[in-house]
């Protein structure tokens, strides 16, 4: 696929996450995978209105985040989770947003370090068909520094596919192409939801 083919796929699902309010005040970041050898990707360009379509939506950046042409445009700052994921990973595209569910979720599990999921269909969408199968996310602290958030992050990452919470920031998932990677966030938010709505009845 060309560059331009990646940056409509990209476009396409900005649309769709930000038709969802998945973008609250310019928060969020996505990344699509262009080159393997070297490692070239979109970003989202930081500080962009993501519900608006536009030529500066995404910029090209190398293996370190840098911008590989010239350019005005600020790489988000969360870029560097997104190095990690394409230098540990055969992933093709990754996700970050921010969501009132997924920070809740990660406040009220942040002190175990993860939070589980079994006997709930939507874990499939991680490739757990197994009755017995556990889906567990970590979450991980909200370091300030972003090189630090990047190497605690990275420490998590295990497989070609996954999902980090960040605690009281929000949630990365990454998958082999930008339909997996939707499908993945889709769920975990989901899941999120659905955990919420349980501990509210079992608060009562």
């Amino acid at each position: 696929m060309t560059l331009q083919d990646k940056w409509e796929e990209l476009a396409n699902i900005k649309d769709e996450l930000a038709a969802r309010d998945w973008f609250m005040g310019t928060s969020g970041n996505l990344a699509i995978k262009v080159n393997d050898n070297p490692i070239e990707f979109l970003v989202t360009a930081s500080g962009k209105d993501k519900k608006k379509r536009t030529s500066e939506d995404f910029l090209l950046v190398d293996a370190t985040g840098n911008p590989v042409e010239n350019t005005h445009l600020t790489p988000s700052a969360e870029t560097l989770l997104h190095c990690a994921i394409y230098r540990e990973t055969n992933a093709g595209c990754s996700l970050h947003i921010h969501t009132v569910a997924n920070n809740v979720i990660s406040e009220l599990y942040g002190d175990k370090g993860s939070v589980d999921f079994q006997g709930i269909e939507l874990i499939k969408a991680f490739g757990m068909w197994e009755e017995d199968a556990i889906l567990s996310i970590p979450i991980i602290p909200n370091y300030a520094h972003i090189p630090k958030l990047a190497e605690e992050f990275t420490s998590f990452i295990s497989a070609d596919k996954g999902a980090i919470l960040i605690r009281n920031h929000g949630i990365t998932v990454w998958g082999k192409d930008g339909f997996e990677a939707k499908k993945l966030l889709e769920a975990c938010e989901f899941l999120f939801q659905y955990q919420l709505a349980l501990h509210q009845i079992h608060s009562k």
